[in-house]
């Protein structure tokens, strides 16, 4: 990866150990493109997540984060969001959930695409 290091995907816990290795391959590959892509630094605020981080956070008990299938990254404002988004799509994403403060994006080979807002 040329965009990202390992220790941006770390259960924000700080005590399970989840980390870079439980990620979707395909994921970090599809990520780094759409970085690229976008050309806005990309910031992860959420990747894998145990599932009591997940409960703690409020996250859907089918997370895909809990899969390592999903991570979200900070827009600080409406332009940053737009690339990010443009990136993401354009790298070949199919699932991105966009709020005022993070995009979602997520490969869970068990959802349907779909662009939703929170």
């Amino acid at each position: 990866m040329n965009h990202f290091t390992p220790k941006e995907f770390r259960c924000r816990c700080g005590r399970c150990g989840l980390g870079f290795e439980y990620m979707d391959a395909g994921l970090l590959v599809h990520l780094d493109q759409a970085r690229k892509i976008a050309g806005v630094p990309f910031t992860v605020t959420s990747a894998v997540r145990c599932e009591a981080h997940n409960t703690n956070v409020g996250g859907s008990p089918t997370s895909s984060h809990i899969k390592g299938y999903a991570v979200d990254i900070a827009a600080r404002d409406d332009h940053q969001r737009e690339q990010i988004v443009r990136g993401l799509v354009n790298a070949g994403f199919r699932r991105i959930g966009i709020a005022k403060t993070f995009v979602h994006v997520d490969v869970d080979p068990d959802k349907r695409s779909a662009m939703w807002v929170y």
